[in-house]
C-alpha cells in the first residue's frame, strides 16, 4: 500500500485539506494518507522543517511526502520532487529543502512540468504535488513528472545557531503542544563548546537562566523549568507538567543564549 504524508498549514477548519485528500484518493484509490501536521503555522517552513524532520525517518523507504507551504509558484520559487534517503518529497523550492537537507544530499532533484490550468495556479497543494506524489506512489519514475537538475542548488535558508569559543547563540525553532520550547542549539555542539565548564543557559527575562542539563522532566520539581536534550539531539527548555511557551514566555524565534564560564 501506497503511503502519502501530508505537512501543511490547511488546517482543518476550510474545505482545502479535505480536497487535497479527495484529489489522492480520486487518483490512487488504495493510498494511505499519514497527517504529519496541518496545522503548522501560516507560511511558517522552519516549523514544517523541524516537524518533518523529526518524523520521516519512521516511514518505510517509498513513502512520499507532500509539503504544502507558502508554495505558490513564482519566478524565484519553483516545484520540486526530490529522492533522498529513500523517500520522495514534493513541494516548493522556498527554503524548505535546504533545511531539511542540511546534512545529507538529495540523491535525485527534478523540477516538476505538470501543465496547469490558469485558475489552479494558487492551489499548488492539489494540482501538482498531488498528481506527481501520486505517481511517484504508484512506482512511476521522477523524468516522467520533471525534468532533472543534476547541479541545481537548493534555495538556501540557514538556521544554525552562532557559535563562538565561550558563546553559543541559538533561537526557538519549535514549540510543542506541551508548551516545550525546542531551539536550534545541537548537542554535539553544546559538549564541544563546554569542555566541562559550569555555564548559564539565558532566554526570555533577564532573571530567567538554567545551568545545569536535565535527562528527563523529572529531575525537577512541579513546575520548575529545566533544559534537556530530546529525541533529535536539540536543546529544550521545559517545565515540568507545565508550559513553557505559557509561564517563561518562548515562541518561536525568540533568543536563548549559552554562556560558558
Amino acid at each position: 500500500m501506497a503511503i502519502i504524508t501530508l505537512t501543511t498549514d490547511l488546517g482543518t477548519k476550510d474545505s482545502y485539506l479535505a480536497s487535497v485528500k479527495g484529489s489522492i484518493y480520486s487518483q490512487l484509490e488504495d493510498a494511505k494518507i499519514v497527517d504529519i501536521s496541518n496545522d503548522i503555522e501560516l507560511f511558517n517552513i522552519q516549523q514544517a522543517t523541524f516537524v518533518l524532520r523529526n518524523c520521516f525517518k519512521s516511514f518505510p523507504k517509498g513513502t512520499v511526502h507532500i509539503i504544502s507551504i507558502d508554495d505558490e509558484i513564482s519566478i524565484n520559487i519553483e516545484h520540486l520532487a526530490v529522492y533522498a534517503n529513500g523517500h520522495f518529497f514534493v513541494g516548493a523550492d522556498n527554503g524548505f529543502f535546504s533545511l531539511l537537507f542540511n546534512d545529507f544530499k538529495p540523491e535525485k532533484i527534478v523540477r516538476l512540468n505538470i501543465s496547469l490550468e490558469e485558475d489552479c495556479m494558487t492551489f499548488a497543494a492539489k494540482y501538482i504535488f498531488v498528481p506527481a506524489a501520486c505517481h511517484l506512489a504508484r512506482g512511476g519514475t521522477m523524468e516522467i513528472i520533471g525534468t532533472e537538475i543534476p547541479d541545481f542548488e537548493i534555495q538556501k535558508m540557514d538556521l544554525k545557531a552562532v557559535i563562538q569559543p565561550d558563546m553559543i547563540r541559538g533561537v526557538v525553532v519549535y514549540v510543542d503542544n506541551y508548551g516545550n520550547a525546542t531551539t536550534n542549539i545541537r548537542k554535539a555542539e553544546f559538549e564541544r563548546i563546554q569542555k566541562g565548564r559550569s555555564f548559564e543557559i539565558l532566554f526570555g527575562r533577564e532573571d530567567e537562566k538554567i545551568t545545569e542539563i536535565s535527562s528527563k522532566y523529572k529531575d525537577v520539581s512541579v513546575p520548575e523549568k529545566l533544559a534537556l536534550f530530546g529525541e533529535n539531539n536539540l536543546l529544550q527548555i521545559a517545565i515540568n507538567k507545565g508550559s513553557a511557551k505559557t509561564l517563561l514566555g518562548l515562541k518561536i524565534h525568540e533568543l536563548v543564549r549559552v554562556d560558558f564560564k
